[in-house]
């Protein structure tokens, strides 16, 4: 196989790499001496997680994120064009789907680069299948606003779309401000409007479940510092 850009999923957390990572992703990762990470950090304690045998000092470690420049992005694929394949590891999920690599991916394909894409768990397609909402129309809006007035702002749009389109809507906040947007969500939208909480998705503590707002407001969980998909619908 010529050599290609490959997206290398994460755990969504401290989980087994059995319970959401198939095999076939240790033999790619064996198979490279190049990574494109967020944190290099993180990312080593991840490649160890998959092999505890793994010579991590004989990997070469790109860092991307938002400080990173894109004369420099361009430069993570020279190990491609001299015939050695390089991966790309998110901090959690899937690259490049709410979380930095879509630079990479497009440079790959503008320079004919094979990109691989592998099987692993996705935050907000899990939430989505667990919700009960609109798998055929729905729309990720990563983060809300952070100043009040224009997050009720956005939230009454979103809302306002799930009448209009018919399309679930999908947002995270900062786990810190969960319990934030969750006041929000519950004072801004009808009572009638379905909210789907998932949180801590595939670790132990996983918490999905759906319900009216007017539910919600009868018992508020405590969302605190726990990774969180919000989605709502009619």
């Amino acid at each position: 196989m010529a050599a290609s850009l490959f997206l290398i999923p994460a755990t969504l957390g401290d989980t087994a790499i059995s319970k959401s990572l198939p095999d076939y992703n240790k033999t790619v990762i064996l198979s490279l001496k190049y990574f494109i990470v967020e944190n290099i950090r993180t990312a080593r304690r991840f490649l160890k997680k998959t092999d505890p045998g793994i010579d991590i000092n004989a990997l070469t470690f790109f860092t991307l994120n938002k400080y990173t420049s894109k004369e420099t992005i361009a430069d993570f694929l020279n190990p491609v064009e001299e015939g050695y394949s390089v991966g790309i590891i998110s901090e959690a999920g899937c690259p490049a789907v709410a979380d930095p690599g879509a630079e990479v991916v497009a440079i790959a394909h503008r320079k004919n680069i094979r990109v691989i894409p592998l099987t692993g768990p996705s935050s907000i397609l899990l939430a989505l299948m667990a919700s009960g909402f609109n798998g055929q129309c729905f729309a990720f809006h990563g983060y809300l606003p952070i100043d009040s007035e224009q997050r009720i702002k956005t939230l009454k749009l979103l809302e306002q779309k799930i009448y209009s389109e018919n399309q679930t809507q999908l947002f995270i906040e900062t786990p810190y401000r969960n319990n934030k947007i969750l006041d929000d969500i519950l004072k801004t939208c009808k009572s009638s409007v379905k909210l789907c909480i998932a949180a801590d998705i595939t670790l132990d503590s996983e918490y999905i479940k759906t319900l009216p707002v007017v539910e919600w407001k009868k018992h508020k969980p405590d969302l605190s510092k726990r990774p969180c998909i919000f989605a709502i619908y009619k």
